[in-house]
């Protein structure tokens, strides 16, 4: 995939995860450069819905534009750039205030794959708490320092819950970041229902989690999904 089929992608990415409602007004999706892994593709600061081409703009790890044409970015590009910067290996990113997932952010409730399509966010999710180490914020990630907390706090992981916020997530590709921010939620929905039910929640086993995670991360099983998605969102499906 070259730099403009990556851009291509974006656009429909920031569709399908307003379509979902992963995201609302606010939220962002953003893509490494595949011709320049030191940078990464984020739109202008605008509600994913409208992205377009004209809106997408580059920056390098430390989040600083290359050139921002007159727009404003937005503010928690830091997030993106310092995961990128510590995550070779991450080509997508994407963060939302998917509401389902904000009582288990709020009340640290361990957040562990309980079906199977939700192994791919990992063994557990951690929940970071941007007061620990900058005390009293308006909760947004709005500097390099914030968004290495963050990128540690994710580690080699494909997730983090954000206290008060929301959370984030990290990908091999678009579909797989899309794919993980949408059974995170699934997770969330199932885990909060069964809690509300006074049960003792039977959660995946390790071997179950690699297994699920493996059968899940494939771009069949994803691909599958994307192409569903796209289609729902009224978009063209990019090519994988």
């Amino acid at each position: 995939m070259d730099a403009s089929a990556a851009i291509s992608e974006l656009v429909i990415a920031n569709r399908v995860v307003a379509h979902l409602k992963l995201v609302d007004s606010f939220g962002h999706v953003t893509v490494r450069n595949p011709e320049n892994p030191r940078r990464f593709f984020m739109s202008r600061s605008r509600a994913p819905s409208l992205v377009t081409k004209e809106d997408i703009l580059e920056f390098n790890l430390d989040s600083t534009s290359v050139d921002l044409r007159g727009f404003s970015p937005y503010k928690e590009r830091y997030i993106h750039g310092c995961i990128y910067k510590a995550r070779p290996d991450v080509m997508a990113i994407c963060h939302n205030h998917a509401h389902e997932l904000l009582p288990l952010a709020v009340t640290k409730t361990a957040m562990r794959p309980a079906l199977h399509s939700a192994a791919v966010i990992g063994h557990e999710v951690p929940v970071w708490d941007i007061r620990e180490e900058f005390g009293d914020t308006d909760l947004l990630v709005t500097s390099n320092e914030m968004g290495e907390s963050l990128a540690r706090a994710v580690g080699k992981g494909s997730a983090a819950l954000m206290r008060g916020h929301g959370s984030v997530i990290a990908g091999k590709s678009i579909p797989d970041a899309v794919f993980t921010t949408n059974y995170l939620r699934l997770n969330a929905e199932v885990l909060i229902k069964a809690m509300s039910m006074g049960k003792e929640i039977t959660y995946l086993s390790p071997g179950e989690v690699d297994k699920s995670g493996e059968l899940h991360r494939q771009p069949l099983s994803q691909g599958r999904a994307w192409e569903e998605w796209c289609l729902q969102a009224g978009v063209a499906k990019a090519a994988l």
